[in-house]
């Protein structure tokens, strides 16, 4: 039996606060795997909205993460996007590199089936994009997106990133990223998208608009970009905050619709056969690209993570940062 062991874990101790704090885990219990980490990806806008206190008090059930401990009104530990190799467990898994829905932490124990092998060619710092592309992945189900669509992505951080890079995957259409930070332009051609600062005026009335900026403004420019009867797919949450948009003009005559898509709950046209599994060993598949390295170039060593946690949350050019616990 694999006994007890001491960890680092990143606690969010009131808002705007963040600690490193000790762990002590019990004996291994059968059935289950102890992982040391390797990566961790921060999801920037979801911990954003938990370290400023922005989870409403209607949402902190459903929003709590799968391994989360503590509570969204502190502290709470949280995270999504670990990497790590398993160090004890069966024996036919240990040395395994494996995704796990865990919080950032230095060494930790789930159960086995939570802990999924990185499918071959995947690196680590690729394998912390899987939450997002699973995010990315439920809108196109969402949008019901076509071969030859116009598509928009409003919003280039690494959720409109994604879902751009999944649309121009599809033949004989046009996906546009539009954003206010010219440096996603480049990203943008790497990613088979065009791209367009939100000044100038559309250029395209579009099939699907996706919109992830989260803001009021934002989604008021993904209106301007719908054709007629096109679908806006809503990926921004607001947490507690209201946002104010422009459903006059033309958003009445036009038929618009804007639907809301979220990750907690599979696309209802794929609801019927696919498993939050099956979508997440997908998602790690579709990690091995290694054009999305572009969105995971920066990273910052665990022991100086609640130092640095603060100002990478609060920096609109983040992308997937990353913990490393050791090299990578």
């Amino acid at each position: 039996m694999t006994g007890p062991a001491k960890a680092q874990a990143l606690w969010i101790t009131a808002a705007g606060h963040a600690a490193l704090r000790e762990a002590v885990l019990p004996p291994l219990p059968p059935g289950w795997v102890r992982v040391r980490a390797v990566t961790s990806g921060i999801s920037r806008g979801t911990e954003s909205l938990v370290f400023r206190g922005g989870v409403p008090v209607s949402e902190r059930s459903r929003m709590r993460a799968p391994f989360q401990d503590g509570m969204f009104d502190y502290p709470v530990k949280y995270g999504y996007a670990m990497v790590g190799e398993i160090i004890a467990g069966p024996d036919d898994r240990v040395g395994e590199t494996v995704f796990c829905l865990h919080p950032h932490q230095d060494l930790f124990d789930v159960p086995a089936d939570a802990a999924l092998t990185l499918p071959a060619g995947v690196s680590p710092a690729r394998a912390a994009l899987a939450p997002q592309i699973e995010t990315a992945l439920n809108a196109s189900w969402d949008a019901a997106i076509g071969i030859g669509d116009t598509i928009a992505v409003v919003g280039a951080g690494v959720i409109g990133c994604l879902v751009g890079y999944l649309c121009a995957k599809l033949p004989g259409g046009e996906v546009i990223l539009i954003d206010h930070n010219a440096g996603r332009a480049a990203i943008a051609t790497r990613l088979g998208c065009r791209f367009q600062q939100p000044g100038a005026p559309p250029s395209e009335e579009c099939d699907v608009v996706f919109h992830a900026s989260s803001s009021g403004a934002g989604l008021d420019h993904a209106l301007a970009w719908a054709g007629f009867e096109a679908r806006i797919i809503e990926l921004s949450w607001y947490g507690d905050r209201s946002v104010t948009i422009g459903l006059g003009a033309g958003f009445h005559s036009r038929r618009l619709a804007i639907i809301a898509s979220q990750v907690g709950h599979i696309a209802p046209s794929h609801r019927a056969r696919w498993t939050h599994e099956r979508r997440l060993r997908l998602a790690l598949a579709l990690c091995a690209d290694p054009v999305l390295d572009v969105l995971v170039a920066d990273a910052t060593p665990f022991a100086d993570s609640a130092a640095h946690y603060g100002a990478i949350l609060s920096d609109p050019a983040t992308l997937c940062h990353r913990f490393l616990y050791r090299g990578d």
